[in-house]
Parts: structure tokens; C-alpha cells; sequence
């Protein structure tokens, strides 16, 4: 059996089952890559729900593995050489999956499409919806400046019109199926559930986004790891 005890993040989320990787993780558009990418690939993992009513990404143990204070993050009993790895940010920890299993990440040069995606998401439609959905949704709608909720839902608009071009003749983003559409779509559902954003960017006048985002969701995969870990 592996030990994980050196690890101090075991200390507040106990393994259940210390051979499979551990996940720690929220089910927010960030939070759900990991889980349905491990879902999609069939990896054995133990979902710790972090927290953040109790501010659990905070806490020294949770620190002690992602230094960074945000979810999702792992712990892969059996990584390279057969030693644990810990690994955070979600980019990295889809990578990783791919490549440990084989999977979602083709080789040659549609290696490389599907990485110019999944860093299209990280750079730009994570930060960006994500600002919208500051000033729009949450503490930041009470600025009475109408420039920076403006600024990120017109970027907000610009990116769903760069996907929906790319998807004009595609089911998926990059070609097949891939870590770049377990990235980007969980943000398309996410900005539309949480921060309401329908009107603001014009989502009615959209065609393949909708159908892409209604593809993906209709994954039992992807139905699955969305609803890891249980609150």
C-alpha cells in the first residue's frame, strides 16, 4: 500500500483509498477539468471536497501542496518512477493526466493544436469570464464605473466569437475530442449558470457554441465528474 502520510495534506483530507490519486477540488468551471478528465480517461481517484465557505484552500495543509491557494490540485500516489507527485494548476494536471493515460492528447502536430486550445482557455477564457463575472455577478456590480464590467464582457463576446467561428464544421475544438474541450466547456457552462452572462454577450445570436457546450454536457463522462466532489 502507498504511503502518503509524508504528505501533510493527508492530514486534513484522509486517503479512503491511498492507491488511487487524490483529488482536491470544488466543483467549479476550474474545479471539474480534473475530475471529468479523470472520469473520461478512467483513472481511479479520491475526490476531498475544498471548502471554500470554510476557507479551506487557506488552510497549511491544503498550502502545503498548492502554494498557490486555489483548486483543483492532486496527488498521484503512482507518478514517475512509481514515486507520488503532487501537481496544481489545472492546465498541468490535464497535461499530465493525458499523457499518464494515453489519452484526449494526440501526438504530432495535433499535439500541438490541442495545447494552443487548452492555453487559449488558460490565458484567456478563464481570466477574462472570470473578471466578467466579478464585476457583473459578485462584489464587483457594486462599482458604480460601467468601464470595467464593459471592458470583460466585450472581451467575453470577442472569445465566444473566436470559439464560434473554429467550431463552424467541428464537433469539438481542436478535432477530436481532447483535454482542450474538458477546459474550455466547463467555462461556458459555468459563466452561463453563474454569472448569468446570456444578455450582456449576445449568447442567443450564437449557433455552434450552444450546440458544442450541449455536446459536451450530454457526455455521461462529463455528467459524472461535474458533480465530484459531493457537497
Amino acid at each position: 500500500m502507498t504511503d502518503l502520510s509524508a504528505f501533510p495534506i493527508t492530514r486534513k483530507w484522509p486517503p479512503r483509498d491511498p492507491s488511487a490519486i487524490q483529488l482536491y477540488s470544488l466543483p467549479t468551471p476550474n474545479g471539474v477539468k480534473v475530475s471529468i478528465m479523470l472520469e473520461e480517461v478512467g483513472l481511479p481517484y479520491d475526490a476531498h471536497l475544498v471548502s471554500f465557505d470554510t476557507q479551506d484552500q487557506m488552510s497549511p495543509e491544503f498550502l502545503s501542496l498548492n502554494p498557490n491557494n486555489k483548486i483543483p490540485a492532486i496527488l498521484d500516489p503512482s507518478g514517475p518512477d512509481g514515486q507520488p507527485l503532487p501537481l496544481f494548476e489545472s492546465g498541468a494536471i490535464l497535461i499530465y493526466l493525458a499523457e499518464k493515460s494515453g489519452k484526449l492528447l494526440p501526438t504530432g502536430p495535433a499535439r500541438y493544436e490541442v495545447l494552443q486550445w487548452l492555453m487559449f482557455q488558460m490565458g484567456g477564457v478563464g481570466p477574462m469570464f472570470g473578471q466578467y463575472g466579478f464585476f457583473h455577478a459578485f462584489a464587483g456590480k457594486e462599482i458604480e464605473d460601467p468601464r470595467p464590467r464593459q471592458r470583460y464582457a466585450d472581451e467575453a463576446k470577442r472569445l465566444l466569437g473566436v470559439m464560434e467561428r473554429q467550431l463552424e464544421g467541428r464537433d469539438w475544438i481542436a478535432g477530436d475530442y481532447s483535454i482542450a474541450d474538458i477546459a474550455i466547456a466547463p467555462w461556458l457552462w459555468g459563466a452561463r449558470k453563474y454569472y448569468k452572462m446570456d444578455a450582456e454577450v449576445e449568447w442567443g445570436s450564437l449557433t455552434n457554441v450552444p450546440a458544442y457546450l450541449e455536446r459536451f454536457l450530454a457526455r455521461p463522462a462529463v455528467q459524472r465528474g461535474m458533480e465530484q466532489p459531493p457537497r
